[in-house]
């Protein structure tokens, strides 16, 4: 048997959003009637990420948990944010040329990071259903990640259940 549903989310402009979606993944496994197979969250956005990560407890001084914001830091270390032209090869002037086609502006363009760091760390997670219940352990949560900095976007989620 297979269940699928959508998530929409509202993302933010100028930082990483992340959205805690553990408790809507799980109403919708509850939904699907599912008892044992795997349910997938996944995002067909590419500047976009999907993890499991436990809850931090502790929140930083910028409204992130404090290992979302290590998260953010090591990547920065990793994968600056395009703050400016030329830090890196995308977009070129094709690229820029057909998002002036299709009502882009340039500076939503200039969002290479967010792709490489989506690449980095993927886009999807799978995740056991034992008895109806997806097994994160006891810390256990799911977070959609937008890297996206560019302008704030709404965002889809992608949950699909299978097994019977």
């Amino acid at each position: 048997m297979i269940y699928r549903e959508e998530l929409r989310l509202q993302s933010n402009d100028k930082v990483c959003t992340f959205h805690d979606v553990t408790d809507e993944v799980k109403q919708v496994v509850a939904r699907s009637g599912i008892k044992d197979g795997i349910v997938v969250v996944y995002s067909h956005h590419t500047t976009c990420s999907v993890i499991t990560q436990e809850c931090a407890f502790d929140m930083s001084m910028t409204g992130l948990e404090t290992l979302q914001q290590d998260l953010v830091d090591i990547m920065d270390e990793i994968v600056p944010v395009c703050k400016r032209e030329g830090i890196y090869l995308h977009p070129g002037p094709k690229a820029l040329k057909f998002a002036e086609e299709h009502d882009e502006d340039a500076r939503g363009c200039h969002n290479t990071d967010a792709h490489l760091r989506s690449s980095i760390i993927g886009r999807n997670v799978t995740i056991v259903l034992c008895d109806g219940e997806a097994d994160l352990g006891e810390f256990g949560r799911i977070h959609f990640i937008d890297f996206d900095q560019t302008r704030a976007r709404k965002r889809t989620v992608q949950v699909m259940v299978m097994g019977e």
